[in-house]
């Protein structure tokens, strides 16, 4: 198949998975996130539960936009795993790519507007960010081998660009900065290299 024609699979992959959490965050306003079933959400879409299934792991996620990983992201964490620079800049890259595909600043106010309504969808929330945060891990155990100490170094790479991205959310979201995420995102690493390379030389 050709690279054309995977992108527009992908394309509508993505326009389904849009209609389908538009859907499930229209059905939460109008009957709270337990007034509907993913049966309901499927009918009004019009689509097959199996179909729902093969977007979502579940409805909460379906109400998130949390869709399960498509070819496009696939294939920017294998990149990710088989280049051979700076595993840091490398990671940064990668986060940078699956920004652009789902902006997820677009997002932030339908999605803050749900939790607002239900609380109790944080939950899904956070165990969401820790499954992706279990996965990158992986992806960096796979990069730099599976040895002593290798899943503390991918946890402690995936944790600090937890906390940069946040912060860059945080310019974005509160601030309206006009500068690009992968902009706020390669000067916050810049400052925590530096901040870092300072305080092993004062030691």
């Amino acid at each position: 198949m050709s690279d054309s024609a995977d992108s527009l699979r992908d394309q509508r992959k993505r326009e389904t998975a849009r209609a389908l959490t538009e859907a499930a965050r229209r059905l939460t306003t109008a009957h709270g996130f337990a007034g509907f079933t993913v049966e309901e959400l499927c009918a009004d879409v019009g689509v097959s539960r199996r179909t729902f299934f093969n977007y979502f792991e579940s409805k909460e996620n379906a109400v998130f936009g949390f869709a399960l990983m498509d070819d496009a992201e696939h294939a920017i964490a294998e990149d990710f795993v088989s280049q051979s620079g700076d595993i840091v800049d490398d990671f940064a890259a990668m986060l940078t790519r699956r920004w652009t595909l789902f902006d997820p600043i677009a997002e932030a106010p339908a999605v803050l507007a749900i939790v607002e309504e239900e609380p109790r969808l944080l939950k899904a929330a956070f165990a969401h960010l820790a499954e992706n945060e279990r996965r990158d891990v992986e992806l960096i155990q796979r990069r730099i081998g599976d040895t002593d100490g290798s899943r503390v170094h991918a946890e402690v790479i995936v944790q600090v660009f937890g906390a940069l991205v946040r912060l860059c959310l945080d310019e974005l979201l509160h601030r309206h900065s006009p500068d690009s995420f992968n902009d706020l995102l390669t000067r916050r690493l810049e400052i925590a290299r530096s901040t870092l390379t300072s305080s092993q030389k004062a030691d």
